[in-house]
């Protein structure tokens, strides 16, 4: 592949909605670090999702040298769907309210310092697998963190419904509120080619360790071993359930004969009435296929 020019800028993306527009504030502070460290970067703004990955398209075509998100596991998202299966690196200052992808890499949140780790980092990327998500009509998505399909989903959903509470207490709070009605699911799979049935209260695929703002699900995870983690939760009662939440942020959780980890490749996942989120962005109704691409993504983190 054919090298990018020196002159290549580094394409800055800015979610001014993230975290309650506190990163509108940090996005500038990025630029600003940027410059005064002497290096050429064009600032992405938009009001919508779709505007902004438009944006980032259009400075692909162009040539940049990097891609610098400012923002949470939402802009991450965005961004491993633009670089996948490039050699433009991605780097992030983590200012969303989850940040779990960044969370994996200890970035540091401070936008100066994290933009100082980024220039770092960008000297010799690693790669990093995605998680792939095909659909039923075909079409397909790339993740970096966690694919849920379930309770966490459905909280998920809740939780990017409420303006309030800020920070990470909205998703265990979103947690409680939709466990007062939660039932459990009856899912079909198919892992590594073996299919399966299961009544469970979630059904996980994951790249990365944690969810919902360092809830370690998966907490020996890794991106880099070429798998993915198939997480299941078993039925439970509410006490129950609500006596391992606490264990979770800790990774403290895995040996609940409740829970279920292993290591896949593959997996294909249907349910009834089902939203699959992939990094906290619905990615489609169930059924879909998840598959793990290695070092599908170069990363300076």
């Amino acid at each position: 592949m054919t090298s990018l020019p020196p002159a290549a800028p580094i394409a800055v993306a800015i979610n001014p909605h993230a975290a309650f527009g506190t990163t509108a504030r940090a996005g500038a502070e990025v630029m600003a670090e940027l410059a005064r460290r002497g290096r050429y970067a064009v600032e992405l703004r938009a009001e919508t999702w779709s505007a902004l990955a438009d944006g980032v398209a259009g400075e692909l075509r162009r040539g940049i040298s990097a891609l610098l998100v400012v923002g949470g596991d939402g802009m991450v998202h965005l961004a491993v769907n633009a670089l996948a299966g490039t050699q433009v690196p991605l780097g992030i200052v983590p200012t969303g309210t989850g940040n779990d992808f960044a969370r994996m890499f200890n970035l540091p949140t401070e936008p100066r310092t994290a933009v100082g780790h980024f220039l770092q980092a960008l000297e010799q990327p690693r790669r990093v697998d995605l998680g792939r998500v095909t659909r039923a009509d075909g079409t397909s998505c790339w993740f970096a963190g966690v694919l849920s399909a379930g309770f966490d989903a459905a909280v998920n959903d809740r939780a990017n419904r409420w303006r309030f509470p800020r920070g990470r207490l909205r998703y265990p709070l979103a947690m409680l509120r939709e466990l007062a009605s939660f039932r459990p699911l009856r899912y079909s799979l198919v892992v590594d080619g073996v299919p399966r049935r299961t009544d469970a209260m979630l059904v996980a695929v994951a790249n990365g360790r944690s969810i919902g703002g360092g809830m370690r699900i998966v907490p020996e995870a890794a991106y880099d071993d070429g798998a993915l983690d198939l997480f299941i939760v078993s039925p439970l009662s509410r006490p129950a359930f609500l006596g391992i939440f606490p264990r979770v942020y800790a990774g403290r959780h895995t040996s609940h004969p409740a829970v279920h980890i292993e290591r896949v490749r593959t997996v294909r996942l249907e349910a009834a009435g089902v939203t699959a989120y992939a990094d906290g962005e619905p990615v489609g109704r169930l059924p879909v296929s998840v598959d793990v691409v290695p070092g599908a993504l170069s990363a300076a983190v």
